[in-house]
């Protein structure tokens, strides 16, 4: 009787997490939407605020900021509508190893371009936790991209 009690606790928990997850991934899906269907004037501003709000900066330092924001949030946009053009063509395809290998120094050059402008418009306590901030963003991004590798964060 106690394994049967023990075995149905298990599905039901089971079935929670997996509910848990598919919830998530639809959230995903939504707030990803909702950023493709905003300007990249918006998608600046937006994310200029929250640094101000984080970060604590002053009126020169959001305007500094924003147009780097607004530089990286029009790259995205050009470069997300080339993909879905390419993808409702059918033209999409997976890229060449040397297609991958510059497409990650391309933006490993971006980073480290990111990263110098930061430093000369931060000062050194605002540039330290913005740098802790990237650093928690990329592993959360490691996790999310290691649990899809694994089939965790299946998309719906």
């Amino acid at each position: 009787m106690k394994k049967i009690i023990l075995i149905a606790i298990a599905f039901i928990g089971l079935q929670a997490v997996a509910q848990e997850h598919k919830k998530q991934a639809h959230k995903n899906h939504d707030n990803r939407q909702k950023m493709m269907d905003m300007s990249a004037e918006e998608i600046a501003t937006l994310q200029t605020k929250k640094m101000t709000l984080f970060l604590d900066l002053n009126e020169s330092q959001q305007t500094e900021i924003k147009k780097i924001n607004l530089e990286n949030a029009t790259k995205r946009k050009a470069a997300m509508a080339e993909y879905k053009a390419k993808k409702e063509s059918g033209e999409a395809q997976k890229p060449t190893k040397e297609q991958r290998l510059a497409m990650k120094n391309a933006k490993l050059d971006h980073m480290i371009a990111t990263k110098a402008k930061m430093k000369k418009i931060l000062n050194e306590e605002q540039y330290a936790k913005w740098e802790k901030a990237q650093k928690r963003g990329a592993m959360k991004g490691k996790q999310k991209k290691k649990g899809m590798k694994n089939g965790h964060a299946k998309r719906e």
